[in-house]
């Protein structure tokens, strides 16, 4: 890692009444000190579990600023970031189309508890790229939109009944928390304390790439559309149209979480590139531009359930946020055809650089690619085999995993703290970004199995 910049002037917090340990006679911050510090206001020093390092170990770096394809921590030790905010970040950190929009807004007052232009011209961008929303309705969050859509489905077709997949993850909402992938998985957590029984009575969870056979009970079923929660899984031919038509033989809603996927994948999402249309959508990352954001689009006569026009109650003070839909509309505005195009492209060389280097350390590994994800799967388990269910995900070798996330970490190169977890290149991963980052690998990877 550089020690690029001193982030932190010791004497002037002093002055400005700073009397924190982290700071005294150091000059600059430390990580393990200012992690302390927090965890001494903040339950596990973080406020997302999978930030505490507990599946890799050791202390989590704290990021003071990020910019492009860059974060950097208070240490000032520059990192190439393939997190990029678990996807919320597309264009680079601090894009300045996206900083502009946020400045902009915000000299206009940063929240209304009222109907803004900013949030119907985003309702309207996403209407227009994605066909199967003509409506939307905005609220804070990715687990805000699922809990909003369990609520929908179930008032639209009067049944109680929600079927979700093996390692799909749905968000922090109760209904759907019964199993899931990602920071469940990284836990080591069938699902989590603090849900009764009661709240997932109603909840199926299935194998993932097998249509179910439903029955009339079912309100909903919730997918992701490409399962970017269990390292990265694409769904096998027939899966996607098999829900679609078990869906509408019974009656049932056909829900695609696309919180990750959702102008991710491309201008219409994973819907657009397999050709299916849900019934809803749930959205969130990329449509904030970096800011907290969720929505939920759909068929207007499902939508038009919520309150006012229907009975199915949503609001939020700060659903629609003039800053979020500011940012999430330049974000969108700047992401065409072409540049998803090379965003496929970088990642598939990111990914195959990836796979050589390992390789060549004598790493067994392999990176799917679906578009611009990538996924990670350690040892051999599978013989070289792409997982296609949960079962065959858990199947890499966490250890592993932890071995090169801190390898890669020491060299100057941030991946997710968990196994489990997709790879994520932005517009701002440049060719020599790419060519600056094959040499951090290659230097943190060298050596690892000695």
């Amino acid at each position: 890692m550089t020690n690029a910049i001193p982030l932190c002037d010791a004497t002037a917090c002093v002055q400005a009444g700073c009397t924190a340990t982290v700071c005294r006679g150091l000059g600059i911050p430390s990580n393990q000190l200012v992690f302390e510090r927090s965890a001494r206001a903040i339950p596990g020093g973080v406020n997302s579990s999978i930030r505490a390092f507990k599946a890799v170990g050791g202390t989590p770096y704290i990021v003071s600023w990020a910019n492009g394809a860059y974060v950097y921590d208070v240490e000032g030790n520059e990192l190439i970031d393939l997190v990029q905010s678990y996807g919320a970040i597309i264009l680079g950190h601090a894009h300045p189309k996206v900083t502009e929009a946020i400045r902009s807004a915000a000299g206009d007052g940063t929240s209304y508890g009222a109907p803004t232009p900013r949030e119907m011209k985003l309702a309207e961008a996403i209407a227009e790229r994605v066909p199967s929303c003509e409506r939307v309705r905005f609220m804070n969050s990715g687990t805000e939109a699922t809990s909003t859509a369990v609520r929908l489905a179930r008032g639209a077709t009067g049944r109680k009944r929600i079927v979700t997949f093996h390692g799909n993850f749905h968000g922090a909402t109760d209904a759907l928390l019964a199993a899931g992938g990602s920071g469940i998985a990284t836990l080591g957590l069938p699902g989590t304390a603090g849900v009764p029984e009661e709240a997932v009575a109603n909840t199926w969870v299935l194998p993932y790439n097998v249509v179910p056979t439903l029955d009339e009970d079912v309100a909903a079923v919730f997918v992701e559309p490409v399962a970017a929660n269990m390292g990265l899984v694409a769904p096998v031919p027939g899966f996607l149209e098999g829900l679609r038509a078990e869906c509408d033989r019974v009656g049932a809603l056909l829900v695609f979480d696309e919180v990750i996927t959702g102008f991710r994948l491309g201008t219409g999402g994973a819907q657009g590139k397999y050709d299916i249309r849900p019934d809803l959508t749930c959205f969130g990352k990329v449509i904030g531009g970096g800011l907290p954001i969720g929505a939920v689009g759909g068929r207007k006569d499902i939508m038009e359930n919520l309150t006012p026009l229907g009975s199915v109650f949503h609001a939020g003070t700060l659903a629609g946020n003039p800053l979020a839909t500011a940012a999430g509309l330049a974000a969108l505005n700047e992401l065409t055809d072409d540049v998803y195009m090379e965003l496929s492209a970088r990642t598939r060389h990111v990914a195959s650089m990836l796979r050589d280097a390992c390789a060549s350390a004598g790493i067994d590994a392999i990176f799917p690619v679906v578009g611009t994800l990538a996924g990670m799967y350690f040892g051999n388990a599978l013989g070289g085999k792409t997982p296609t269910n949960f079962q065959e995900a858990c199947t890499t070798s966490e250890e592993t995993y932890a071995k090169v996330f801190h390898a890669l970490l020491s060299a100057g190169v941030a991946l997710a703290p968990g196994a489990y977890e997709s790879l994520f290149v932005g517009l701002a991963h440049t060719d020599e970004v790419v060519t600056q980052l094959a040499e951090r690998v290659a230097v943190g990877l060298q050596g690892i199995n000695r």
